[in-house]
């Protein structure tokens, strides 16, 4: 990691080398109008409903954000966002947008906002998916139970660190030679399915401790079945970009029952059960979980948070790779052969202050989870760069970070790639306004905040991955999800 804000524990995990800054806003300036908060939900039932087509259909989620800024004149307003099923359940789509850097960081104070059921907004897919249990990223940090399910999933994060970096280079040789295979068969190769393999094959070695390979179906088909779960939570929130009206008649109408992947589940449970007996008694012995409680927890850490997270950001890493015409490549490379030493290892990536550069400008321009939200623990004075307003206890924030990480009072050219925004003291500053892991990068994950307990696993990893590619390879080419040529290292 970069030297001024990371270190390296002698067990290889990543660990903060200062105290990190306060994921708290700061206080309402004095100087800041108060000002009542712009826009509505409109009229019930038809203003959700607007609101929905805009987001999913004639803006898209980018521009129903952006062209609301712009007719507000603000940067906080109320304002309603999809899932609605006004027919089906009683989810409340209305909420308080808070899209700059300032109003943003309100969703991580604990003091203000609590996270009881808001991982995907007022909707909350069946528990069915989880085994009729609510695991923690659903729950409050005032819950009695988060705290020990936070710090089950950090135990097997630090367990998973022995074997983490290499279970990464020894999957990435399969990929690409697979992917080499078939560029000199075919002329070109996707990525997408053995970037999928791949990432599968060592979060599940390195998270449950199981080798995917021992069941010929989870080894073959258990990305697969991630997908499907993962799908039909998500349906209901996400843009798919298939033909109108069809995707809101189908796909954004209703919530999808479990039966429909309950097949695939029950194997990927008695997959873990059976395999990851180890990881399982930790969860028993050491946290006071049930068998059930443990399983379901990691099934979810496995699937949702790595599998889900790594399966959107590592196809926009190689897209930024793949289509910059800037000379990125040579200065990768040229980073990485001086730095890399003759095998890759936390040491040597740490060092590379232009791999991790990229890394973090990918995750600030595209966030692997788009939104965050948080409901009001208690009425409070939420402030923006230019105003104040007054939040009551309830109401529901929702912040679409995106946009927030490309506030420009905070980061110059901010709707640009730019490879070397976070190198050097200047570029490290900027670090406590990176916002994808719902928290800020300099921040510390802990059983009293909802922080990603893999945030720094996620940059360390991708931060391999690129030094991995330019240790072997002088150049890729490709687009569009596919790789059409690659120039081996000599």
């Amino acid at each position: 990691m970069m030297s001024t804000t990371m270190s390296i524990s002698p067990t290889g995990v990543p660990s903060s080398a200062q105290p990190p800054l306060s994921s708290q806003p700061p206080p309402p300036t004095k100087s800041l109008p108060l000002r009542t908060i712009p826009g509505s939900h409109g009229w019930p039932l038809l203003g959700p409903i607007s609101d929905r087509l805009d987001y999913f259909w004639f803006q898209g989620p980018e521009t129903f954000f952006r062209k609301r800024i712009e007719k507000h004149k603000s940067t906080v307003f109320r304002t309603n966002v999809p899932p609605t099923f006004p027919f089906f359940s009683n989810v409340n789509p209305n909420v308080v947008a808070v899209l700059d850097t300032k109003s943003f960081a309100h969703l991580f104070d604990m003091e203000i906002v609590e996270k009881r059921n808001v991982l995907v907004g007022d909707y909350m897919p069946s528990l069915k998916f989880t085994g009729d249990i609510r695991v923690c990223a659903y729950l409050d940090t005032d819950e009695p139970k988060h705290a020990k399910l936070k710090n089950f999933a950090m135990n097997i994060l630090k367990r998973s660190s022995k074997t983490w970096v290499s279970e990464v280079l020894a999957n990435l040789d399969t990929m690409w030679d697979t992917i080499e295979t078939t560029i000199t068969e075919s002329g070109s190769a996707s990525y997408i399915v053995p970037l999928q393999q791949f990432i599968f094959k060592f979060l599940t070695k390195s998270l449950v401790g199981a080798d995917p390979s021992s069941s010929p179906e989870i080894a073959k088909s258990g990305f697969v079945m991630l997908d499907r779960w993962l799908a039909l939570q998500l349906l209901p929130t996400v843009k798919i970009g298939v033909l109108q009206p069809l995707e809101e008649i189908f796909l954004h109408s209703w919530a999808y029952p479990f039966l429909l992947v309950s097949g695939d589940y029950k194997k990927l449970y008695q997959f873990v059960e059976k395999e990851g007996k180890e990881i399982l008694s930790v969860g028993q012995t050491e946290y006071g979980l049930t068998s059930e409680e443990s399983i379901h927890n990691l099934l979810f850490v496995l699937g949702f948070n790595a599998f889900g997270g790594f399966s959107v950001f590592l196809p926009s890493l190689l897209s930024a790779l793949l289509s910059d015409t800037t000379g990125l490549q040579e200065k990768l490379r040229k980073e990485v052969r001086e730095k890399g030493g003759s095998t890759l290892s936390i040491d040597s990536v740490k060092d590379m202050e232009l791999v991790q550069s990229v890394v973090y400008e990918t995750l600030r321009l595209n966030p692997p989870v788009p939104l965050q939200y948080g409901r009001a623990r208690k009425d409070f004075q939420l402030s923006s760069h230019d105003s104040v307003f007054d939040i009551k206890k309830g109401e529901l924030l929702c912040g679409y970070q995106a946009l927030a990480m490309r506030d420009p009072k905070v980061f110059d050219e901010p709707e640009s790639f730019k490879p070397d925004r976070f190198v050097g003291e200047k570029g490290s500053e900027l670090l406590s306004y990176l916002y994808w892991s719902n928290g800020p990068q300099t921040g510390s994950p802990s059983e009293s905040n909802k922080q990603c307990a893999a945030k720094d696993y996620v940059v360390l990893t991708a931060a391999l991955i690129v030094a991995y590619l330019f240790s072997r390879y002088d150049s890729i080419t490709g687009a569009s999800g596919s790789i059409t040529a690659v120039k081996r290292a000599k």
